[in-house]
């Protein structure tokens, strides 16, 4: 790589178990902050007092993120290839401030506001707090300090889904990242005596021998709910079911793993299993409509059934299921800071992300007493899909560095994608796989190439974030806390220039019909002369205006602005409706889209 650039102002702490030559023109920064463990429990000694990381999930991010080319690997012979983070030739900085010893909000504070003042162009922050309001948040307060100083700040949306209103770090000057599924799935192929093919799920870490083994359906035995149950299963493939009234999957194959079984078939709906390694005994999952086959066939004692599976295979493409889809446990918007912006703004791939790991850690287990260590590791959640943005962000501002934190924003949502792999509408899998929202996936699926040229931008200033936080009826002390240095309140406003539309209602209202209006400009990021006309998909049960319906710009960087006006019914249930604004260039290439949401502003309860 090239000399590190003049203005980086950080360096490589010394701390336990590493050495400032540790850093090269790669990792370029490294620095540790446990002051406030060490003050909340005075004689504490830290067990890794550097910032070696002794977990693997700070190693996770940072590779997604901007991880080098590494060839040949896998996790234990599934998702082989070469690996690289989103953006390769980024140089990575770390600043640990989670520790064993406990999690304080003053060392996340401390840390942010040193990677602001070491000169990081990215901030890719996969940690939460759970806090709503934005002046309690260490996240958010140092945040605006980074958005201040044209730093991109992408924030993990959290795994509290799939409920309503579960996204905690709702900060309008980040980027807030949902999780969705990849193109990939790690496949046990079952194959029965009478020559039936299924395509089932396992990550089970080896290549066990399962081939012709007899196989045995027992109705009572199908509950796998307990050892004592299975204490008589027989020496063949057994066959669990998984139902409201079993164990979770998880239990059953930990009692299935101390039976006498050689390898189990587990028929589930269970969708949680798809973003786990967890796997520590053969077997295969299907689901209960390819189970019919495989029990019917079991019962033919007659045929003396038998089955095989082939474990380590990996699939792309766009069986047995499409993707991306909204994972389950993605955190759902509206915001609970402030559920006026939409937040998820993006969704990224964050469903068994393969990304380096501690060698020295356990990441599964075969039966209950094998641990076993991988240099790369899969895993899952919103941490995983955050430094996918943060790759991004990376990328888009290299190719523009005079584009800020929210245009670079803006350049992500307003071309994601909101179709999957078939062509139809991304799914939800915390939902029966029913359509997704905006208040799950924001805008859509990130789309890197798209979002290079993005045609028109929704900017901001920081003045405007100003001006929405003294809008919200804080206190002049929390206003403070939130943008800790001088500032003017005289233009409060609610309407942030953003690429979205949020109409909020009280389903504890009487119901009525409701108007917002909102304001916003947009800036001509594309060649030169353009004009864009506008196409509305309006949400169920509302009417929309937009005034003007055409832009005419005449050069690039030209601003012009126009005004959405929507009425809208409210209702009496928690109701979300959903739409879209897009603006398409004539005679060019570009469409804008920004996502039109009619929602309750709270969760009940």
């Amino acid at each position: 790589m090239t000399a590190i650039p003049a203005k980086w102002k950080g360096t490589c702490e010394v701390g336990q178990d590493f050495n400032s030559s540790m850093c090269n023109k790669k990792l370029i920064g490294a620095r540790f902050f446990n002051q406030g463990v060490l003050a909340a429990n005075p004689g504490t000694t830290i067990s890794m007092n550097s910032t070696r990381d002794t977990f693997g999930h700070g190693t996770h991010v940072a590779s997604i993120a901007a991880g080098n080319y590494v060839k040949d690997v896998s996790y234990f012979g599934y998702a082989p290839g070469t690996a690289r983070g989103v953006a390769p030739r980024a140089r990575l900085a770390a600043y640990k401030v989670l520790w064993d010893e406990g999690s304080y909000e003053s060392d996340a504070l401390a840390g942010i506001d040193q990677a602001v003042a070491d000169g990081v162009d990215v901030l890719s922050i996969s940690l939460s707090y759970r806090t709503i309001d934005l002046y309690e948040n260490p996240i958010a307060i140092a945040a605006f300090g980074a958005m201040e100083r044209g730093i991109v700040v992408s924030v993990s949306a959290g795994n509290r889904g799939p409920n309503f209103g579960t996204v905690l770090e709702g900060i309008p000057w980040a980027v807030v990242v949902a999780s969705g599924t990849v193109d990939r799935w790690f496949a046990g192929t079952l194959t029965l005596g009478d020559g039936q093919t299924i395509t089932g799920w396992t990550m089970f870490p080896a290549r066990a021998t399962v081939r012709n083994l007899p196989l045995v359906y027992n109705k009572t035995l199908s509950a796998c709910n307990s050892t004592e149950l299975l204490a008589d299963a027989p020496s063949a493939i057994i066959i669990c079911v998984n139902t409201f009234e079993t164990p979770e999957f998880s239990d059953q194959i930990g009692y299935v793993s101390k039976s006498n079984a050689l390898a189990a078939i587990f028929i589930s709906e269970e969708t949680r299993i798809l973003r786990s390694t967890s796997f520590p005994y053969p077997g295969v999952v299907i689901t209960p409509k390819q189970g019919k086959g495989v029990i019917r066939y079991a019962k033919n004692t007659s045929a003396q059934p038998t089955a095989s599976i082939k474990f380590q295979q990996t699939i792309l493409g766009t069986e047995p299921r499409p993707a991306p889809a909204v994972s389950a446990s993605s955190s759902r918007g509206p915001s609970r800071s402030y559920p006026g912006i939409l937040k998820p703004d993006i969704m990224a791939p964050g469903v068994l992300i393969l990304a380096a790991y501690n060698p020295d850690t356990s990441v599964t287990n075969i039966g209950s007493n094998i641990g076993l260590s991988s240099d790369y590791n899969l895993e899952s959640g919103t941490s995983m899909a955050c430094p996918h943005i943060s790759g991004v962000a990376a990328l888009l501002k290299a190719a523009h560095p005079d584009w800020g934190p929210a245009a670079i924003r803006s350049a992500m949502m307003t071309t994601a994608s909101t179709l999957d792999n078939t062509g139809k509408a991304i799914k939800d899998m915390g939902n029966d796989y029913k359509g997704a929202t905006p208040l799950d996936m924001g805008a859509g699926q990130v789309d890197p190439n798209r979002a290079l040229d993005p045609g028109l931008i929704y900017d901001a200033t920081p003045q405007d974030y100003v001006n929405l936080v003294c809008a919200l009826n804080y206190t002049r002390e929390q206003t403070r806390t939130i943008i800790r240095s001088n500032y003017n309140c005289s233009n409060p406003s609610l309407d942030l220039n953003y690429p979205a539309f949020v109409a909020l209602y009280d389903p504890l209202e009487e119901v009525s019909t409701k108007t917002r209006r909102f304001r916003r400009t947009v800036t001509n990021v594309g060649d030169g002369v353009a004009t864009y006309r506008v196409n509305v998909k309006r949400p169920k049960d509302s009417v929309i205006t937009v005034s003007p319906e055409k832009l005419v710009f005449q050069k690039k960087n030209q601003k012009l602005s126009f005004s959405l006006t929507i009425s809208y019914k409210t209702y009496r249930d928690y109701v979300i409706n959903h739409g879209s604004i897009i603006w398409v260039e004539e005679k060019g290439q570009h469409t804008v889209r920004s996502p039109i949401v009619v929602t309750p502003a709270e969760p009940s309860g």
